[in-house]
């Protein structure tokens, strides 16, 4: 596994493109592969007043196309992110940030409907539930005051020139977890968390404390 953090060019014609699209940043992470597609967690990151798209992916990348279109030019870093997970202990605390979609399945009532629809929480209380809810699945705990809602912000584009339009809630964690099962803690971590894998939502990284 590798973990790689890639400069963004926020005045690049592209860049603004792809910010209003993530479409466009998910293509260019899956031209950044050969052979078989695999699905690749991806996300933005802002610290400062610099932009990263963070990528982690089983196979090491090739990124020069991200950084021309998108990047400043700086040379991508890339880190062995499977020697990260072997330090992973049960007991231990981390430093978390996600980006996620937490969302609810309604019901759906129409004639012949085999699945709920869809919906996105929209306040902060249950979009910390749902975290809440999700950590114990997943193989870490988290206590009440020890993490939080950061940023939220929808996306609206479509799936190609003319596809179907995709609205996703996009909200970001930060806070202190404690591992409780560290293979399922590895696995969320290699998988993602979540819905909209695909647009830059499910990957969370951590920090030992």
């Amino acid at each position: 596994m590798y973990l790689s953090r890639i400069e963004l060019d926020v005045k690049k014609r592209n860049t603004m493109i792809a910010l209003a699209n993530p479409q466009q940043f998910h293509g260019a992470v899956e031209m950044g592969f050969k052979g078989d597609r695999k699905r690749n967690l991806w996300r933005l990151d802002k610290l400062g007043n610099k932009l990263y798209l963070i990528l982690l992916s089983e196979d090491m990348p090739e990124l020069g196309g991200i950084v021309q279109q998108f990047g400043t030019g700086q040379a991508p870093e890339i880190k062995d992110y499977t020697a990260y997970l072997n330090t992973m202990q049960n007991g231990t605390l981390w430093h978390f940030r996600l980006t996620a979609n937490p969302t609810k399945s309604l019901p759906n009532y129409a004639e012949g409907a085999k699945r709920g629809k869809v919906c996105a929480h929209i306040t902060t209380e249950f979009q910390e539930k749902w975290l809440m809810e999700k950590a114990e699945k997943c193989g870490f705990r988290l206590f009440a005051g020890s993490f939080g809602v950061t940023h939220t912000q929808w996306q609206r584009f479509r799936k190609g020139d003319k596809g179907n339009q995709v609205s996703l809630l996009s909200v970001t964690y930060e806070g202190i977890l404690e591992v409780t099962d560290v293979q399922k803690f590895k696995n969320m971590l290699i998988n993602g968390i979540g819905r909209g894998k695909a647009y830059g939502l499910g990957l969370m990284t951590v920090i030992r404390r």
